[in-house]
C-alpha cells in the first residue's frame, strides 16, 4: 500500500515509519505521497485511535528533504514544492487524533519541520534537531519558520535558523522543542504509554483540545475563519456538552467509576 512507509497498528496505535535508512529517510515526493495516505487512513478508520510517527534505523528520524529534488525547478516550482508539504504537516497537524513524533537521531531541515507538525514530540538520547537550510541558500518551506518561533519563541528561532545550529536532546528539552527524551530503547514504548493514557479520555474533547491549542498558535485568520481561541474555545466546549462522552464523563465522576467512552 506504501512505498517509503511502514505501518503497524496495534492497541489502537498505528506506529508510521518512514523507511529509507540508506537516505537517512529524506522526504522525498514519494514520502509526502505515502504521509498524505496514511494520515488520511488515521482520520477514517475507526480502529485507529492516535498514531506515532518515526524513522527507520538508529540514526535518523528523517534527516532533511532529498535535495536531488530541488534541481532545476524554478520560482514556481519551488513554491508548488513547499505548498505540498505545508498541505501535508497541515494535515498531521489538523488531524483530530493525537499525533506524537517518536525522533530516534537525526530531524533537520524537513525532518525538523515534521516532527514540529506533530501534537507533541517525544526524543532519544541521541536525537539532534536543527533547520540548516540558509547553508544551501534557502529558508524552511515546510512551516518551519512559523512552528519553531511558535515552540521556542521568536530570539531563539532567528538564531537556530541563522546559525544552524543543531540543538540537541537535553536542549530541546529545555527549549520545550520536546516533552520527554527517553533511551533510544525505550523511546517507541515510553510514547506508545502517553498514548494509551490519551486513548483512554473522550475522543470528541481531545478532538476539541487539538483543535482550540492550535488556534492558540495561530493568527491567521484563513486558518481561524476570523475567530479568536477564545471564541473558539466557547464553541468547542458547547459542541462536547452535547455529547454522549460528557453525560458518560460526568456520571461516571459523580459515581465513582471509571468513564467508558464512545467517541459520540
Amino acid at each position: 500500500m506504501y512505498s517509503t512507509i511502514l505501518t503497524n497498528l496495534e492497541n489502537g496505535i498505528l506506529t508510521i515509519t518512514i523507511n529509507r535508512p540508506d537516505k537517512l529517510n529524506a522526504l522525498n515526493a514519494a514520502v509526502f505521497t505515502d504521509l498524505d495516505k496514511v494520515i488520511d487512513e488515521v482520520t477514517c478508520n475507526v480502529e485507529i485511535k492516535s498514531a506515532i510517527i518515526t524513522g527507520a534505523g538508529p540514526k535518523a528520524f528523517v534527516a532533511g528533504a532529498d535535495i536531488t529534488e530541488f534541481g532545476g525547478l524554478n520560482k514556481e516550482q519551488a513554491m508548488a514544492l513547499a505548498k505540498r508539504g505545508q498541505d501535508v504537516f497541515f494535515k498531521i497537524e489538523n488531524s483530530k487524533k493525537p499525533i506524537i513524533a517518536a525522533v530516534n537521531g537525526f530531524a533537520l531541515g524537513g525532518g525538523c519541520e515534521l516532527a514540529m507538525a506533530c501534537h507533541f514530540r517525544l526524543c532519544s538520547e541521541n536525537a539532534k534537531f536543527g533547520q540548516p537550510e540558509v547553508n544551501l541558500g534557502l529558508i524552511p518551506g515546510y512551516g518551519g519558520t512559523q512552528r519553531l518561533t511558535q515552540l521556542v519563541g521568536k530570539g531563539k528561532s532567528m538564531e537556530l535558523q541563522m546559525t544552524t545550529h543543531m540543538v540537541d536532546a537535553n536542549e530541546a528539552l529545555q527549549l520545550g522543542l520536546v516533552n520527554y527524551v527517553t533511551a533510544a530503547e525505550s523511546l517507541l514504548e515510553r510514547t506508545k504509554d502517553i498514548l494509551l493514557v490519551i486513548q483512554s479520555k473522550a475522543p470528541v474533547a481531545i478532538g476539541k483540545v487539538i483543535e482550540c491549542v492550535n488556534v492558540a498558535v495561530v493568527s491567521d485568520s484563513a486558518y481561524t475563519n476570523g475567530k479568536s481561541g477564545y471564541d473558539k474555545e466557547v464553541e468547542a466546549f458547547g459542541d462536547c456538552f452535547i455529547t454522549e462522552d460528557m453525560k458518560e464523563g460526568t456520571a461516571a465522576f459523580l459515581e465513582k467509576r471509571k468513564a467508558n467512552f464512545k467517541g459520540k
